[in-house]
């Protein structure tokens, strides 16, 4: 019997779209983090964002942009910046009512990418 992914505990595709567009609202009201998404298309991200996270939660393999290292190069990202986006993804997931074991999930995988997001 396979074991049931994080994307398939989180509710799927619905639900993944669903904690990318609060994450966002909770980003971009954020004056630590907001800045950085000054000139973005924000409905280019949110897609591009919530298939990333199917993939990376064990979802369907969607996400065709660059590596996390080439998607943040130049921004110089710092350990407060990562804090805040994991937070808001903390509090995004637990305002959908995602259990603490989920989200734990969920931030440790973020987590694996803290060196190619900050560049260390």
């Amino acid at each position: 019997m396979s074991e049931t992914t994080l994307y398939d505990k989180l509710g799927g595709e619905g639900a993944i779209t669903a904690v990318v567009d609060y994450f966002y609202e909770l980003v971009l009201a954020d004056e630590t983090v907001n800045h950085f998404f000054n000139n973005t298309d924000m409905e280019k991200q949110r897609k591009h964002q919530a298939k990333f996270f199917s993939f990376a939660l064990g979802g369907p393999n969607q996400y065709t942009g660059a590596s996390m290292a080439k998607a943040h190069a130049g921004m110089n990202l710092q350990e407060e910046h990562f804090k805040a986006i994991a937070t808001h993804l903390h509090d995004a997931l637990a305002h959908f009512g995602v259990g603490a074991d989920e989200i734990y999930q969920v931030l440790a995988k973020v987590s694996t990418l803290k060196d190619d997001i900050l560049h260390k």
